[in-house]
């Protein structure tokens, strides 16, 4: 059986910024499950859900999570599956303080982190982690790399057309 993504948010204030992951994961066929948990209000379901998400068939998590967003740090230190923070825009900082919770963990216990607000990213991500064990998802995201390119080079066309440098 192929593994699926576990995304948690925060709060379900997070949902319109975490929803460009799971667009993403399902464009590529890659199954995920999304929950709302908080590392501060609910830390018991948090705790409960990455101690159990291997068993439960998951082989990421993405954390989507603003302000103080210990969300990543609690799930990996309760798991060894690879735990991919994603920091939401909110408050007086923009994001700045959940992206430093993110990449100032303490060593022996890793997260990744996307950029601030980077929810597609965390999508390809988690795709790309998943894809070293699934053949049939590292083909498609094989596919969409191959169309990435010609879009590019395809915009290319347009530009140098446009200024008479075909």
């Amino acid at each position: 059986m192929a593994l699926s993504v576990l995304i948690v948010m925060g709060s379900d204030s997070d949902l319109e910024q975490i929803t460009p992951a799971w667009k993403v994961l399902e464009s590529l066929g890659v199954r995920f499950e999304v929950a709302v948990a908080s590392a501060h209000r609910s830390p018991d379901r948090v705790v409960a859900m990455a101690r159990s998400a291997r068993e439960n068939g998951f082989g990421v998590i993405l954390a989507a999570a603003g302000g103080a967003a210990h969300l990543a740090g609690v799930i990996a230190a309760h798991t060894t599956l690879p735990v991919v923070a994603v920091p939401i825009v909110t408050g007086t900082l923009g994001g700045v303080d959940a992206l430093l919770s993110a990449v100032q963990m303490p060593g022996g216990v890793p997260i990744a982190s996307v950029g601030i607000g980077g929810a597609r990213n965390a999508g390809f991500f988690a795709a790309a982690i998943l894809s070293s064990t699934d053949p049939e998802v590292a083909s498609r995201l094989e596919a969409f790399r191959e169309e990435q390119e010609k879009n590019v080079s395809a915009a290319d066309a347009r530009v140098r057309a446009k200024l008479g440098k075909s």
